[in-house]
């Protein structure tokens, strides 16, 4: 192949990545079109039920917030996972797509995004706490 064709070839095919990739991310979604799309997926609790599904036991509850969040406290045994790392760290942490996971995070927006990973990722018994941490503190629910 001559200098002359390959020049021409990889053009073509930056042009067709472009225009491919434009097209595959052509719906301007917002964070907010994001947010209604998870919500309408994944199933969320209030943190009254949020709490009665920690007091029942048999529910890993996951910290989706920073590290340096935490220092405002976490619901007692809480795994943390931060969102960024969720699809790195999960099946290191949760091997069974079975368990019961409860998601929160500062206040809710972040774990509707975390658990609509987890469906996706085949975990099929996450919820997100709606109101995060914030709603569970102010409830003065036990806290570390």
């Amino acid at each position: 192949m001559t200098r002359k064709k390959i020049v021409l070839l990889t053009l073509v095919l930056f042009v067709a990545s472009v225009v491919g990739s434009s097209l595959l991310f052509a719906d301007g979604l917002t964070s907010a079109d994001f947010m209604s799309e998870a919500k309408a997926i994944i199933k969320t609790v209030n943190v009254t039920e949020a709490k009665s599904l920690f007091d029942r036991g048999g529910y890993l509850f996951i910290d989706v917030r920073e590290p340096n969040e935490t220092a405002m406290g976490q619901i007692p045994g809480a795994t943390l996972i931060p969102r960024g790392l969720l699809e790195f760290r999960i099946a290191k942490t949760v091997e069974d797509q079975n368990t019961n996971i409860v998601v929160y995070c500062k206040s809710g927006g972040r774990s509707a995004l975390a658990t609509y990973t987890l469906a996706r990722m085949g975990y099929k018994n996450a919820v997100s706490m709606d109101g995060g941490w914030l709603a569970w503190s102010e409830a003065d629910y036990p806290v570390e």
